[in-house]
């Protein structure tokens, strides 16, 4: 199964939210990054595995005094092990309105056209 080991391979820095879309001949992310400008996010692929990663610059004197946490402040990474599902070379991203969409299109191995079994 593609990305079932999201994430799996270390605890990140920050989570964001991010959705795992199947569409026939891609995966669609749509990460929930808002606050970062597209020109502080880095995507790159290693030993087929896709990380992506944030950062904001803020005030060395901004001290947030949080009752609870649930976003990122300065940083934030989200770590996908690609499974040998996706063409490493066509990977698409942009953003939109605060999030950040990554487009992954399969394998030619990995787009397995549909089929109908009889029944004997």
């Amino acid at each position: 199964m593609p990305f079932e080991n999201f994430g799996a391979n270390r605890r990140p820095k920050y989570n964001v939210p991010v959705n795992i879309e199947e569409k026939e001949d891609s995966y669609e992310l749509t990460i929930y990054a808002t606050g970062f400008d597209k020109d502080n996010i880095r995507l790159s692929v290693t030993e087929d595995v896709l990380y992506i990663t944030g950062t904001k610059q803020q005030d060395e004197s901004y001290k947030p005094n949080f009752v609870k946490q649930e976003f990122p402040v300065r940083t934030f990474e989200r770590i996908i092990s690609l499974n040998g599902q996706v063409d490493t070379t066509n990977i698409k991203a942009r953003q939109e309105n605060n999030v950040l969409i990554v487009t992954l299109p399969k394998n030619p191995e990995a787009q397995k056209p549909a089929q109908e079994i009889n029944v004997d």
